[in-house]
């Protein structure tokens, strides 16, 4: 049985698109991850993880020493194959010092050189696509899956402590959750308006019939708290029930099962959008200095992507600039709540 080694130490997001390569490895052998301490938990009760060996790269495992340990680790599991998913030399050099005979990466990576073969990037696709293709045969592009979708696992701790956090804010059974992620480490993808929008929201479903209670919730990292807080605050001062306050009280996988409940996601270019992709939920996605064209686009069936498309200077970083090159900040600035408020309750509503 082939044993393989898949090396990934970016982002959360990108960690959650390496799931459709996982369980095509897995396919064929064991699989053993590669991942940072915050990435590494997002696999947990995952089938097509044998195991996660957890590289600090930024801190215990920082340096030559901390490199040579993991690689050590790295090598016990006996992987024949490492698909370096984040190609840096430092993730490169990883492998090549576990000593693992084929060692498969991006032509575009920088740890290129301790690679054994190099996979075309295809800027046109899907992240999660690309790093599916990384397992093709020599030659071979090989036929995507439909629908290529990645993959969580929330246990039965995570569903626990969602249903724990709708007790304490009185959620009724039976009430439509619309959730708001209004956080992001980039401060250009963060939507500026995600208070006026909640408002919007609850007044456009107050003066509507739909047939069951809705309630917004808020998701995000304990630092998105005051934006949590702000939406909360804009809600109550139009007579809105209270919202829902998730930031920093669930896991990864807490917050994924979470989003299994949610009618919708509204979301900026970040972590949640990729969450809410593995659980199929529908999804509006908010795009400013970057673009879906990039490869990050969301992968839920039922989803909308919302932009400034007419926008010569989008997209303008490959993450997200701390500040608008030009100062004006128009790609988001100029996305009217209005706008997303009626995207978001005709997706809400699609299925009746």
């Amino acid at each position: 049985m082939p044993v393989s080694a898949v090396l990934q130490t970016s982002f959360l997001g990108d960690m959650v698109l390496t799931t459709p390569l996982l369980e095509r490895l897995a396919g064929e052998g064991l699989v053993h991850v590669v991942a940072t301490p915050a990435n590494a938990a997002v696999l947990a009760n995952h089938p097509a993880v044998a195991s996660v060996i957890v590289f600090d790269k930024r801190g215990a495992d920082r340096g030559w020493r901390g490199l040579r340990r993991v690689a050590e680790r790295l090598r016990s599991v006996g992987a024949q194959r490492a698909y370096l998913a984040q190609g840096s030399n430092r993730t490169a050099a990883l492998a090549w010092l576990a000593r693992i005979p084929e060692r498969i990466g991006f032509e575009t990576s920088g740890g290129k050189l301790f690679t054994t073969r190099r996979v075309p990037y295809n800027r046109t696709q899907h992240h999660a696509a690309r790093l599916w293709q990384l397992a093709n045969p020599l030659g071979h592009d090989g036929t995507l899956p439909e629908p290529l979708r990645p993959s969580l696992y929330p246990g039965a701790s995570d569903t626990a402590a969602v249903e724990a956090l709708l007790r304490a804010y009185q959620v009724a059974p039976g009430t439509s959750l619309l959730a708001l992620a209004p956080g992001s480490v980039w401060a250009t993808k963060r939507w500026p308006s995600f208070a006026a929008l909640a408002t919007a929201l609850v007044q456009r479903i107050d003066g509507a019939s739909h047939g069951t209670a809705e309630r917004v919730v808020v998701l995000g990292a304990a630092g998105d708290a005051p934006l949590a807080a702000e939406i909360a605050r804009a809600v109550y001062e139009v007579g809105g029930p209270p919202v829902i306050d998730a930031t920093g009280k669930l896991s990864l996988l807490g917050s994924a099962a979470l989003l299994s409940r949610c009618r919708v996601l509204i979301t900026n270019d970040s972590a949640p959008l990729h969450l809410a992709s593995a659980m199929n939920t529908p999804t509006v996605a908010l795009f400013g200095p970057t673009v879906p064209g990039m490869g990050f686009g969301p992968l839920a069936e039922q989803q909308v992507v919302l932009g400034r498309k007419e926008l010569s200077c989008r997209p303008c970083h490959a993450h997200g600039p701390q500040q608008c090159p030009l100062g004006h900040w128009k790609c988001m600035r100029d996305l009217a709540p209005q706008d997303v408020a009626h995207a978001v309750l005709e997706l809400a509503h699609s299925g009746g």
